[in-house]
């Protein structure tokens, strides 16, 4: 009796494998730089940071299109937020998307201005579904939050200008894992 009930488990595991790989296939990820590595640094209207929204929110709407439907963000200053924001507007067009939050741990907004944090918990209050890498900020947690995003992922949309560091890490790893890499060019 109890070899057919381990039995029984290996088969429901097996099925939620199949289900995980599927939601894989339909799950996407985000990676780009903060604001301080960007050309318009914190100041989103400018033109430069209007361009990119755009081109952002029509790599988004294509991959919605091909049946894309969890967007995975990690939730730093910066492109993440914006795709996060970006993902919350898509849902009045598209309301059968998700959004999901990897956090790195759960104290990532204790230095920032007030205007970030306010901003950060209205995403995080809308958010589908909040994934917490750590308790406390790690040396390693931000690097963990990428491999969740990337394990989880079957494509990556990156912004991206060539400057070494965490988001060049994060498509080079995405690229040998054989993700798909959509590359917005600042």
């Amino acid at each position: 009796m109890f070899f057919k009930n381990k039995r029984k488990i290996n088969i429901l595991k097996s099925k939620c494998e199949n289900i995980y790989e599927d939601l894989k296939q339909t799950t996407l990820c985000f990676t780009g730089h903060r604001c301080q590595k960007l050309p318009w640094k914190f100041n989103e209207s400018d033109e430069r940071c209007e361009e990119m929204k755009s081109k952002t929110k029509q790599q988004i709407k294509k991959s919605i299109e091909y049946g894309y439907t969890h967007f995975i963000s990690g939730m730093a200053i910066g492109f993440d937020m914006i795709c996060a924001e970006t993902i919350l507007e898509l849902k009045k067009e598209y309301p059968h998307i998700k959004l999901v939050c990897a956090i790195p741990c759960k104290n990532q907004d204790k230095l920032w201005s007030e205007e970030y944090k306010k901003r950060y918990r209205k995403i995080l209050n809308n958010a589908d579904i909040i994934r917490y890498i750590a308790e406390e900020y790690t040396n390693t947690c931000m690097q963990e939050r990428n491999d969740y995003m990337l394990k989880n992922s079957s494509k990556v949309i990156a912004l991206f200008n060539g400057v070494p560091g965490g988001t060049q890490s994060t498509i080079l790893k995405a690229k040998k894992m054989g993700l798909t890499v959509d590359i917005i060019d600042v």
